[in-house]
């Protein structure tokens, strides 16, 4: 990675001071009102502009303000006052419900398959282009389905399926492995995700940036980034496209989009192991430090799941030729991979930037209205409101199961089943009030359209100019292409 000369720990940073009559352009939105929506009139403000380097903040009180410019107030309803909102009926799961939906997108893949494999043939459709461009329909909606059966296995992991955890966890386990996921290793560490959401140093994905680290992955120092160019879109479209391919690998394999602070591990599993290839840190090993030692069993039984999977694919390549299952789960498995996307981070010098993997789990935490926590200001009321609805009509409702519209209801609890999730996301908003946040505008395609949004919008995190106290804690995402508040200027004074 790139290096500057200048040696940090001599160097200090404070805002710039302003100039008279310069107000406008430098410190304003720079973005029109319909670029701009304030559909949440709150606003968050993530602070981590400390490492290497002080921070000389200047004692003013200041308000606290999202990427849009609004005003954000720190959350004051309390669980109790969301779980008393809730009718009772709502937390009532059926196992045999939850089976017919098992069922229902089991039985779409297969009729899937049928149909493709036995009609698209050169025989019916003799035009190579033609059946080309079937078969990649079908690779789509196999997609789809698949996601819809992750959905269900996430369900599971929740134990929002039924009220069985032996049900629960077969089928989970049973869904995940199918779909190459080690359902118990995920289940544990999306359980401390869900503990930690909106935490700067525990959260287990979703974690951005802050200030100092995006500069640092650029060979720059902070203060620099309010001076840097625009990101160009080619650089911004390259970097998706490409990274929504083996997102969620990489998730699984090096827990690329959690936190980094394995140090802290209370069995001391963390010692010198760090996010990255070859870092010790992953899904499948049992003294990964995302685990503790009572956990190794289920991690050792997730990877069981993963081999028999395995086995079934080997045996299927060799019996029907590789070329064909490519066809038939991996390209499909990579829409699971795109939908399930994970925000991933560049440690390459010659990308420059910070890689997004943006799909619906990224979608859900990264938002330019969305706030994110130190430490001393993080509560689980705070960080479980820091996530956002979205719409995504039929394909998200039906296929989906409602993951992508009934995500907040679903930080705060996380035990109701999908199809009691509208009702009680309804219940819940007059106690949320300000705080409840959804974007649904121009529905599918705004969905579709909030992935470049987010790319371009969310890339660092740091706090309110002038922020004092508290407020230093709450951390907004700030970015370099003149979208919205622009980032703090920062002036290095030299020691």
């Amino acid at each position: 990675m790139a290096t500057s000369n200048v040696t940090r720990k001599n160097v200090l940073l404070q805002p710039a001071k302003p100039t008279s009559g310069s107000g406008s352009s430098s410190n304003s939105l720079s973005a029109s009102p319909d670029e701009t929506p304030r559909q949440s009139p709150s606003s968050t403000s993530l602070s981590s502009l400390s490492s290497d380097n002080q921070f000389c903040l200047e004692h003013t009180s200041a308000k606290l303000r999202d990427t849009y410019g609004n005003e954000f107030h720190l959350p004051d309803f309390t669980i109790k006052q969301i779980r008393d909102a809730i009718p009772a009926h709502c937390f009532e799961r059926s196992g045999v419900r939850g089976l017919g939906y098992v069922a229902r997108d089991i039985v779409s893949l297969a009729v899937t398959f049928y149909l493709f494999n036995t009609y698209l043939t050169p025989e019916n459709v003799p035009s190579t282009a033609a059946r080309a461009a079937l078969w990649g329909v079908y690779t789509f909606v196999q997609g789809l389905f698949g996601t819809g059966l992750w959905v269900l296995a996430h369900e599971c992991g929740h134990q929002s399926f039924s009220a069985s955890k032996i049900l629960n966890d077969t089928v989970g386990w049973i869904c995940h492995s199918a779909l190459l996921v080690p359902y118990f290793s995920w289940k544990i560490s999306h359980g401390k995700h869900h503990k930690a959401t909106g935490h700067i140093e525990r959260d287990m994905v979703f974690v951005p940036k802050t200030r100092e680290v995006y500069a640092s992955r650029l060979g720059c120092f902070a203060h620099e980034l309010s001076e840097l160019m625009e990101e160009t879109p080619i650089v911004t479209a390259v970097t998706l496209i490409g990274q929504q391919l083996v997102g969620w690998f990489l998730y699984l394999s090096t827990n690329r989009t959690g936190h980094n602070c394995h140090e802290r591990q209370a069995e001391g599993r963390g010692k010198g192991k760090k996010n990255g290839l070859a870092g010790g840190v992953n899904h499948f090993n049992p003294s990964s430090p995302l685990y503790e030692a009572k956990d190794g069993k289920l991690v050792l039984l997730s990877d069981l799941g993963l081999a028999i999977a395995s086995g079934v694919l080997l045996f299927l390549g060799k019996n029907f030729g590789w070329s064909n299952l490519a066809v038939w789960y991996f390209l499909p498995y990579m829409w699971v991979n795109h939908w399930l996307g994970k925000l991933l981070e560049s440690s390459q010098p010659l990308c420059l930037l910070s890689i997004f993997e943006v799909a619906i789990t990224y979608l859900q935490h990264t938002d330019p209205s969305l706030p994110h926590y130190e430490p001393h200001a993080w509560t689980y009321t705070r960080g479980a409101a820091a996530t956002i609805d979205r719409e995504f009509g039929f394909i998200g409702r039906q296929i989906l199961h409602g993951i992508i519209e009934t995500h907040v209801l679903h930080h705060y609890v996380s035990t109701i089943p999908f199809y009691n999730a509208d009702e009680a996301t309804e219940a819940i908003k007059p106690v949320m009030g300000k705080h409840y946040r959804s974007d649904v505008k121009d529905g599918s395609i705004g969905f579709l359209k909030s992935i470049w949004k987010s790319a371009r919008w969310c890339q660092w995190v740091e706090p309110s100019e002038g922020a004092q106290g508290e407020g230093k804690g709450v951390l907004f995402f700030r970015n370099r292409n003149g979208n919205g508040v622009p980032p703090m200027k920062l002036v290095p004074v030299r020691l």
